[in-house]
């Protein structure tokens, strides 16, 4: 229990503090996201997401993608799938006027997760095609993200809050500078149904010469889509 208390002490100060230093421009981040997964069969499941990112709290728009995927397990917590994605980009150019950019992004993924005690972990690698325009561009990058879910309560009680620790490495395949990003992420899910939680967090992102912080406030859902066995 005493454990789980610090945990929670210092995901929240790590999240507090991110977003009481997020104050100046390009520094008032924010990060609206709401994710849905589905089983289809008892090995198949259908993720997708809608994602929207700003430079102040809401309306400067900085980024807005939807994607989606289906995943089977081939083995026990392993699961190759296949998706795409597709992005508006906007950034500022040096006068300050807006650029916007388009990106169509097919990608192939594995998930392999496990368990230490009631922590989940899982690990992530994804090869993604990125096709820019504005100007015309391609690349192709590879990200590998590992995600620790650490429940709050005790053995055998109903769960109300989980601990979230990520980080993703972001990679380059075909450019001199193959380093492109990475992304720490540590907050805080309330479960707010039997299949849905509400979740806070503070992002980090760490790029060549750039930082950017981010106050993240995502939904989650789960369904379940499979035919029920007639009895």
């Amino acid at each position: 229990m005493k454990l789980n208390i610090r945990l929670t002490l210092i995901l929240s100060f790590c999240l507090i503090n991110g977003l009481l230093h997020s104050q100046s421009k390009d520094n008032y981040n924010m990060w609206f996201q709401y994710l849905m997964s589905g089983k289809i069969t008892d090995k198949s499941t259908l993720t997708a997401l809608a994602q929207y990112r700003s430079f102040d709290l809401a309306y400067d728009t900085r980024l807005f993608l939807v994607n989606a995927y289906v995943d089977y397990e081939v083995v026990e917590n392993i699961r190759p799938a296949v998706g795409a994605m597709f992005l508006v980009l906007e950034s500022y150019n040096a006068d300050d006027s807006k650029k916007i950019r388009y990106e169509k992004r097919p990608f192939q993924q594995v998930t392999a997760d496990y368990y230490i005690g009631r922590t989940s972990i899982s690990n992530r690698l994804r090869v993604e095609e990125r096709f820019l325009s504005n100007p015309d561009e391609f690349m192709v990058r590879i990200r590998y993200l590992i995600s620790v879910r650490i429940p709050f309560n005790k053995k055998g009680e109903k769960e109300k809050l989980y601990g979230i620790l990520k980080n993703e490495i972001r990679m380059n395949v075909d450019k001199i500078e193959p380093f492109d990003s990475n992304r720490i992420t540590a907050g805080l899910g309330i479960k707010i149904g039997k299949n849905s939680a509400l979740e806070l967090a503070f992002i980090n992102q760490l790029e060549t010469g750039k930082t950017s912080n981010y106050g993240f406030i995502g939904f989650r859902n789960s369904f379940d889509w499979r035919k029920k066995k007639q009895q």
